[in-house]
């Protein structure tokens, strides 16, 4: 009978356990069909939207952009902004908060979507900052926003407007990019697409977010060509990149040699290069967008692709960073094909001096005395201050071409950091017109300048030398910067002139600015831009917002 029932036991609950096998294997197919009916579908896509929201009241509900609520109510059913209200407190300024699978679709088009903070509706331009805060947080949040879809390997992101396309466009691209041109290719950060979200039958900026690509893209181009290792980006280097990225873009480039400079007595310039190696090249770039008899802008660059101090040696961890002390030559190629991008009616001359500052047997000494084009003698207190030498000569070459104004960028004096830190390049000039308009570029762009005195007080340091013209350190202990600026003074004979040091803003540290990563910044290049295209338009001051 226990046997029986054994076998009876048995033949009952076999014909279940084939069905639980049958049942379980048509499960696993459906989900593997569902699965790859997933993969078969286009790849992800990302969606980044705005909400104005009060970043000091926590119950503030939020009020999504004008694109932002079109998306909620067409593709969402509203469903966007009660997720966003459930999920907490809206996000600020330079914060981005993901929304997986919004859409009531079973595939929605976009896979994630990203909301970001753009603080109050009223922000505008802010006179105590000098900066239009709402621009700056568009850029800040966009570039946050799209930071983060990058690490979720979203192929393709779209950005609505957020109230001004050229900043949305400014802060998407320059948030996805790094430089890993060394690294190996599987290991590199994901860079997806970007493009402008619109709507069919639904007005879009599609120029604003053309100029704001460009300008990204100059910047990405200084940034690129600051983070090169200066084994490989030297001076002759330097001149086939530049020939290589300018001429497709319309603008001419002439490559002059030593010879050329020793014939146009350009010693200060040669003597600092003379230690090296690598043969002192000097550029000469030119752009007419305008008639030829137009007087140009000359934009002059400093081009020291390594400095490491000469025989007044730099400590260890200043000369990591060395490698972008060619920081204004990057600027002045990458702001010239920007200008030929965005086909501006100037004519723009640049002129880019290119050596490096070594030390070797054939070192320029402290106390050696050296001739200008002008014949203006000078004395080098400090080899570790060249930077001034390398300029002044191409500063009097400019003065040949009768230019509306002369804009020098150069990294020289690490004491900026001490005054301004990351927030502001330094700015020396002669001319109240100048610094008006490079202030009112550098609030639209949010990379800011600051004015410092251009007084004779400074001029007389570095004129108090008994042996020679000038010296190019002066006396006294402080006032590094000033006194640079007031020795480059000595080189400008007549005519408007300003003077941009960017030696604190070279390097960033990835936390003050969302849409830099950590290392070389690429600044002021967005501002110079926009400097120029500001002297061909009237009126470019800055309106108060209501």
């Amino acid at each position: 009978m226990f046997g029986l029932t054994r076998r009876v036991v048995f033949r009952v609950l076999r014909p279940k356990t084939i069905c639980r096998q049958f049942a379980s294997q048509a499960i696993n197919q459906m989900l593997m069909l569902q699965q790859m009916d997933i993969c078969a579908d286009q790849p992800s896509r990302g969606l980044v939207i705005g909400v104005y929201a009060d970043e000091e009241d926590k119950n503030d509900a939020g009020i999504l952009t004008a694109a932002g609520w079109r998306y909620n109510v067409q593709k969402t059913n509203g469903r966007l902004i009660e997720v966003l209200r459930m999920s907490g407190p809206m996000p600020k300024r330079g914060e981005a908060r993901l929304l997986f699978a919004i859409e009531p679709e079973r595939v929605p088009y976009y896979s994630v979507v990203a909301v970001v903070g753009l603080g109050k509706e009223c922000l505008g331009y802010n006179p105590y900052e000098v900066l239009d805060e709402q621009k700056e947080a568009i850029r800040r949040s966009v570039a946050k926003a799209c930071q983060i879809l990058a690490e979720l390997d979203t192929d393709r992101i779209e950005v609505e407007n957020c109230g001004h396309a050229e900043s949305a466009a400014e802060g998407a691209a320059l948030g996805i990019w790094a430089y890993q041109e060394m690294r190996d290719p599987k290991t590199r950060i994901y860079v997806p697409s970007i493009d402008l979200y619109a709507l069919k039958d639904e007005p879009c900026d599609i120029e604003g977010w053309r100029i704001g690509l460009q300008k990204a893209a100059a910047q990405n181009l200084t940034r690129q060509l600051q983070e090169m290792p200066s084994n490989l980006l030297t001076p002759t280097a330097f001149a086939q990149n530049v020939v290589e990225v300018l001429c497709k873009s319309g603008v001419n480039v002439e490559v002059k040699v030593e010879g050329w400079a020793e014939s146009q007595s350009m010693h200060a310039f040669l003597a600092v290069g003379k230690a090296s190696c690598e043969p002192p090249i000097f550029l000469e770039l030119s752009y007419y967008g305008t008639c030829a008899e137009e007087r140009p802008i000359v934009l002059v660059g400093q081009g020291i692709t390594f400095d490491a101090g000469g025989l007044c040696l730099k400590e260890r961890e200043e000369l990591y960073h060395m490698r972008g002390d060619m920081t204004g030559a990057a600027v002045v190629v990458a702001t010239c094909r920007a200008v030929a991008g965005l086909r501006l009616p100037v004519n723009i001359r640049g002129l880019i001096p290119l050596c490096e500052n070594v030390v070797g047997c054939n070192s320029f000494r402290p106390g050696d005395m050296v001739k200008s084009m002008n014949g203006k003698t000078i004395e080098v207190q400090c080899t570790d201050h060249e930077d001034v030498l390398v300029l002044a000569d191409a500063l009097l070459y400019g003065q040949n071409f009768c230019p509306k104004c002369i804009i020098d960028i150069g990294t020289c004096s690490g004491y900026m950091r001490q005054a301004l830190d990351e927030a502001a390049c330094g700015v020396f000039t002669n001319s109240e017109i100048l610094w008006q308009q490079i202030k009112h570029a550098s609030m639209h762009t949010g990379d800011r300048v600051w004015r410092f005195p251009l007084w004779n007080y400074y001029s007389k340091a570095v004129r108090a030398g008994q042996r020679s013209d000038v010296q190019n350190y002066g006396i006294g202990r402080g006032g590094r910067p000033c006194k640079a600026a007031a020795f480059l003074r000595e080189f400008v004979p007549c005519g408007q002139w300003m003077h941009i040091d960017a030696t604190n803003v070279m390097v960033t540290n990835g936390i003050d600015f969302e849409y830099l990563r950590r290392g070389m910044a690429g600044r002021p290049t967005r501002t110079l831009i926009e400097f120029i295209a500001q002297t061909i338009c009237k009126d470019t001051a800055p309106k108060m917002g209501k």
